[in-house]
């Protein structure tokens, strides 16, 4: 978000709160995605090279890329930089597209409680069952889509909480 010494203390500390998630989560996907290419790298070198495939990447990988997938997303939301359909929003007055962008802000708040409530009630489901060949816990599956949700939920309000009281800077880009 754009840094305006005309926001309220509280968007402020806000938003920093929200720019230190955001680069956490940045961090946390970045390792990810490298970890998940060495480990790639390294069943392609065991399987083709040593004649004997590595089977816990495929476990591993699989969690990387729910950290990778679901924390990208919450980024997303913050950034305003995830999927959505704005040609609507362009085609309308100023007013109609701030009831557009607050419905759908809102229906993603809606999303992100939903995330983290089901994905709550499944992690703790799952986290007395292992995942075979990598004997973690079940439940690390499902957390980062309930981590996610958490954040997609507050970055969701924080954009609300933006929008009105009149301090919301998003545009909307068709490319």
């Amino acid at each position: 978000m754009n840094d305006n010494s005309e926001l309220p203390a509280a968007l402020r500390m806000v938003d920093r709160v929200f720019d230190v998630i955001v680069f956490v989560s940045r961090v946390i996907t970045g390792v990810a995605l490298v970890a998940m290419t060495v480990m790639f790298g390294w069943l392609v070198f065991g399987r083709y090279v040593l004649n004997d495939t590595p089977t816990w990447v495929e476990g591993y990988s699989f969690l990387l890329v729910m950290l990778i997938a679901f924390f990208g997303a919450a980024v997303g939301v913050r950034e305003n930089t995830h999927i959505s359909v704005v040609i609507f929003r362009t085609m309308v007055s100023e007013k109609v597209r701030r009831v557009f962008v607050f419905v759908t802000d809102l229906l993603m708040a809606g999303f992100g409680f939903l995330m983290l409530w089901y994905g709550a009630k499944l992690t703790a489901f799952k986290w007395d069952a292992m995942i075979p060949l990598i004997q973690i816990s079940e439940g690390y599956r499902s957390l980062p889509l309930t981590i996610a949700g958490g954040l997609i939920l507050l970055f969701s309000l924080g954009h609300l909480a933006r929008l009105l009281t009149g301090h919301d800077d998003r545009v909307d880009h068709i490319e």
